[in-house]
């Protein structure tokens, strides 16, 4: 009998193998993203605080695509590379959360990358 595959608990162990390796400090915090079905959030954290510098998603009034698509991520992105540039962030390390570089978690790091963070 084949098992069903946990793609939570695969995702999560994904995530715990990512934050072994990175950690956000105040040079240098940590872009992380989140996916869900409805929504895209990205934080920028200063983990040697544990606090959230940058807090932007789909849920945002500025974000016009209410929607968890790549049109969504891009905006995200753009809107959080700019709040990061206000607050004087320009390098962050990517936290793609245990999440597959592809599809919505690519555009936003793209996205990023072109409003001016470095990662």
């Amino acid at each position: 009998m084949i098992s069903k595959v946990d793609r939570k608990a695969e995702r999560q162990r994904r995530h715990v193998r990512v934050r072994t390796k990175i950690s956000g400090t105040a040079e240098c915090p940590r872009l992380a993203v989140c996916r869900t079905n409805k929504n895209i959030i990205a934080q920028i954290i200063d983990d040697t605080k544990g606090e959230t510098l940058v807090y932007v998603s789909t849920l945002d009034k500025e974000i016009k695509t209410k929607k968890a698509n790549k049109e969504a991520a891009k905006e995200v992105g753009t809107l959080v590379a700019k709040k990061a540039l206000e607050k004087k962030i320009k390098n962050v390390v990517y936290d793609r959360g245990g999440f597959i570089y592809h599809g919505v978690v690519k555009e936003l790091a793209e996205a990023a990358r072109e409003a001016g963070l470095e990662f």
